[in-house]
């Protein structure tokens, strides 16, 4: 009988794992809120004002995101799950 894998956490670093988890997600949706206002600029269904409120909105939450990775100490790529035989969880760019 193999012995099971056990979750092993480090009570110095729970904080910091989980603001990883939190930002993954988060980096997640940004992504895909992205690629489906580049999809609506494309098509043009969008006015000039929800154009500039959607670019200012996902610029702003990049910048949020890169000051939240720089305070924790992570880089992009952190961000990143390997998720086996389907890839990365997140493209790479």
């Amino acid at each position: 009988m193999t012995p099971r894998k056990r979750l092993e956490l480090e009570p110095d670093t729970v904080e910091r794992d989980l603001v990883k988890l939190v930002l993954t997600v988060v980096e997640l949706l940004r992504q895909l809120m992205e690629r489906q206002a580049l999809r609506r600029f494309d098509v043009g269904d969008l006015t000039e004002e929800q154009e500039e409120r959607i670019g200012l909105t996902l610029m702003l939450l990049e910048d949020r995101m890169a000051e939240l990775r720089d305070r924790y100490g992570l880089r992009p790529e952190d961000l990143n799950l390997d998720l086996g035989p389907l890839g990365p969880l997140l493209p790479r760019e």
